[in-house]
């Protein structure tokens, strides 16, 4: 298991979102669905959504080492999420030393894709 899967993210956490792998270059996710976690029409919210796709890519981003913040996303939000859980793969489009653009795909229980993203994130020194 990489420290990145073993760090506490108390946020992703408690929204049930959990960084299942992680190595340079390829991070995978879950987000565990509860009554919580719908919109007012009963589906898997947008914002969890999107919540659970920038976890992921931020993992992605920061897998090369370092820190790292969002500074740009878009979703594409293709069909309903229903099921137990989302699944969500980020890989790299550009790894930069400053910038860094991630893809995301969320799938449902059943594989089929229920939403793309691309995140751009800003690295910092501590």
């Amino acid at each position: 298991s990489s420290p990145i899967t073993q760090n506490k993210m108390p946020f992703s956490y408690e929204n049930g979102i959990m960084i299942t792998h992680a190595e340079p270059g390829l991070v995978r996710g879950e987000l565990t669905v509860t009554e919580n976690s719908y919109n007012p029409h009963g589906i898997v919210h947008g914002g969890l959504l999107t919540t659970l796709a920038d976890t992921a890519a931020g993992c992605c981003a920061c897998s090369k080492g370092g820190h790292c913040v969002t500074s740009n996303c878009t979703m594409e939000f293709l069909r309903p999420a229903y099921g137990k859980k989302i699944y969500c793969e980020a890989t790299p489009k550009k790894m930069g030393r400053s910038l860094s653009t991630i893809q995301v795909s969320l799938t449902n229980d059943e594989g089929a894709v229920v939403a793309t993203g691309t995140f751009t994130f800003f690295f910092f020194f501590v």
